[in-house]
């Protein structure tokens, strides 16, 4: 009789939990989202409160937050769908609205992120608050799971504060002024943070000044498309001036 060789123990078995990971990504990301996530809430309550006093279902909020989630478009979403606006009319409003997403795309760190899946949420989520929050000095080294963490978090955080303010925007007392004025507010933070993180480059916030001050009387009715456009042809011509200035790599 044969006898067969001797089978090596099996390896043991890891006892830590799989799914340690990316919990730890999205505590990570809280800490990242924090400020924001508080920045939310009354933009929330605000969009929630107009979607209920247009005379919408309150679960709107919920549906437009998760769905749509394009923040200052929503607000005017809200005013055309209550004015049973043309189709054509609303997919021009959202492109001129969004189109500085296209720009936010040039310099997102999506490359970072892993899986098809992956990739199409970072770039569904592809929001203000997250370009801002990875386009730091700090964030340039973050792994994907931590963007797509915060990119979750600050949707979960807009859909929540959305559907909040639906069901009690009736308890929101009309006499309540600045509601409207949070969404200004998170933006000038956000730009206040990118410039002190700019660390001297004074001439990208003066030339993005510039673009929107020049766009805002030439083209008063494009401008965030004119904006947008002016300050990615001055980075560009910035970019070929110093590059071919001795001294610059």
């Amino acid at each position: 009789m044969r006898i067969a060789p001797p089978v090596a123990d099996d390896p043991p078995v890891s006892t830590s939990i799989p799914s340690a990971r990316p919990l730890a990504g999205l505590r990570t990301a809280l800490g990242d989202t924090a400020s924001v996530g508080l920045a939310f809430l009354p933009l929330g309550l605000a969009f929630g409160a107009l979607v209920t006093h247009s005379g919408l279902d309150w679960w709107w909020a919920g549906l437009s937050a998760a769905l749509v989630y394009a923040g200052s478009f929503e607000f005017l979403l809200i005013g055309m769908v209550t004015a049973v606006a043309p189709l054509a009319s609303i997919a021009v409003a959202a492109f001129m609205v969004n189109v500085r997403h296209v720009f936010y795309a040039l310099s997102y760190p999506l490359h970072r992120v892993e899986g098809r899946a992956g990739k199409v949420y970072g770039t569904f989520a592809l929001s203000d608050e997250a370009f801002a929050l990875t386009s730091g000095e700090q964030a340039r080294s973050w792994p994907g799971r931590r963007i797509l963490g915060l990119q979750l978090l600050l949707h979960l955080y807009w859909v929540a504060g959305s559907v909040a303010g639906a069901l009690l925007g009736s308890l929101i007392p009309d006499s309540v002024r600045g509601l409207d004025f949070a969404l200004t507010a998170l933006f000038t933070v956000l730009a206040v943070d990118a410039v002190r993180d700019l660390r001297g480059d004074l001439p990208t916030p003066v030339l993005a000044l510039f673009s929107a001050l020049f766009a805002r009387l030439v083209f008063p009715g494009e401008l965030l498309l004119a904006a947008f456009a002016l300050f990615t042809v001055g980075l560009l011509a910035r970019h070929l001036v110093t590059r071919r200035t001795p001294g610059h790599a």
